[in-house]
């Protein structure tokens, strides 16, 4: 598979590096610069998820895209929790590949601007950086594009096919329940700390980021 992938990939114009292990996987991903990475879940030495923990806490953000047989809504969920920016599973169509990847590849130039703030939240898109009252917040991916989404609006309820495209993209067919599973997630490291909270759910509608609300940790004894 991997030997079919690197072909398939340059015979289409791709400039491609492959490794048959996880910690060679790591070591490439995070001494070269690419525009996307395919990884799969069953590697040796260091599988797939936790090559993907190990970008991410190492502040790599290339997007992803994890290729498994893993197939249960539990692997995809992990997977997605982990850092991933989209997940195909086996058997798949080449091209379907090759849109995901570029689709991953152009929504990450895109996400790349200047830094964002709104109220105590301050977000720096170009070092994956996020702090709310001086305190960092650590996000995957996703978390990360779903935030900047709601931010560029703040004040405003974004709807949730705007979200998806942002955050997965608009060629992308995203789970009914996906984006809920995000937003609670994202909650759970943006406003849990806090008593004020940023994310507010429109019904039927959206969500919406409450940016001018005064900012207020929760006391500690």
């Amino acid at each position: 598979m991997l030997e079919l992938l690197r072909k398939g990939l340059q015979e289409r114009g791709f400039a491609v590096l492959t490794a048959q292990d996880g910690e060679s996987g790591l070591d490439l991903a995070t001494t070269h610069e690419f525009s996307a990475i395919i990884l799969d879940i069953g590697l040796p030495r260091m599988n797939g998820y936790r090559v993907m923990q190990a970008l991410r806490t190492r502040g790599t953000v290339t997007p992803v895209l994890m290729l498994t047989a893993r197939d249960a809504e539990d692997d995809i969920i992990r997977g997605l929790d982990v850092g991933a920016d989209d997940y195909l599973t086996k058997p798949f169509s080449f091209a379907e590949l090759i849109a995901r990847l570029q689709t991953i590849a152009r929504h990450h130039r895109r996400g790349v601007s200047a830094v964002i703030e709104a109220g105590d939240v301050v977000v720096d898109p170009i070092r994956h950086s996020v702090t709310r009252d001086t305190r960092h917040i650590d996000l995957t991916r996703l978390e990360f594009l779903l935030l900047v989404c709601l931010l560029r609006r703040a004040g405003e309820c974004v709807p949730r096919k705007t979200i998806t495209d942002c955050v997965w993209g608009p060629d992308h067919i995203v789970g009914a329940t996906a984006l809920e599973v995000l937003v609670n997630s994202l909650r759970a490291k943006m406003d849990g700390p806090f008593r004020m909270k940023t994310i507010r759910t429109v019904r039927g509608m959206g969500y919406i980021f409450q940016h001018d609300a005064p900012s207020s940790r929760e006391s500690t004894a």
